[in-house]
């Protein structure tokens, strides 16, 4: 099983992808494409922190004793991407193209940010701390998230 900075920035990639699919929608005011590509984008992000939240950040947490450090400020920039993800739906729904693109905008410099510290920083040290349970942590990981994308519509 690969490391779990060779297993969840290929997922960052895959959501940016889709982000930017109902971004695009969005712009253009093709409502039915947007809405499409933000429903898989959320379930997907979404399932992404859960993974997160529920798998890694316990292990990582229980194997350095660390429980207010880097997963303490990531879990707090999850509940900023939940709200944005939130106002995004709301838009949609409102068919708002101001409002989905203001979020939308918020969204992603926040996403930028926050992967890029799990990526350079979280991530390699998770890698670390968690040698010896990898292959189960990154199975447990890899299996939820390809749940999330096959129950997201195509």
């Amino acid at each position: 099983m690969p490391a779990i900075s060779q297993i969840l920035p290929p997922h960052h990639t895959h959501c940016d992808d889709l982000f930017s699919a109902a971004e695009e929608a969005a712009q253009k005011g093709d409502w039915g494409a947007c809405e499409e590509s933000q429903t898989r984008f959320s379930a997907e992000l979404l399932a992404h922190l859960a993974a997160e939240e529920s798998l890694l950040f316990p292990a990582f947490e229980n194997a350095t004793g660390m429980r207010h450090g880097p997963t303490q400020m990531m879990r707090l920039e999850h509940e900023q991407m939940r709200d944005l993800v939130g106002q995004m739906n709301a838009a949609l729904a409102a068919r708002d193209r101001d409002a989905f693109g203001g979020a939308a905008e918020t969204l992603l410099i926040l996403m930028q940010q926050h992967n890029m510290k799990e990526e350079n920083i979280l991530y390699p040290m998770c890698d670390q701390a968690l040698a010896g349970q990898v292959d189960a942590l990154g199975a447990e990981l890899v299996q939820r998230l390809e749940e999330a994308q096959c129950q997201t519509p195509r």
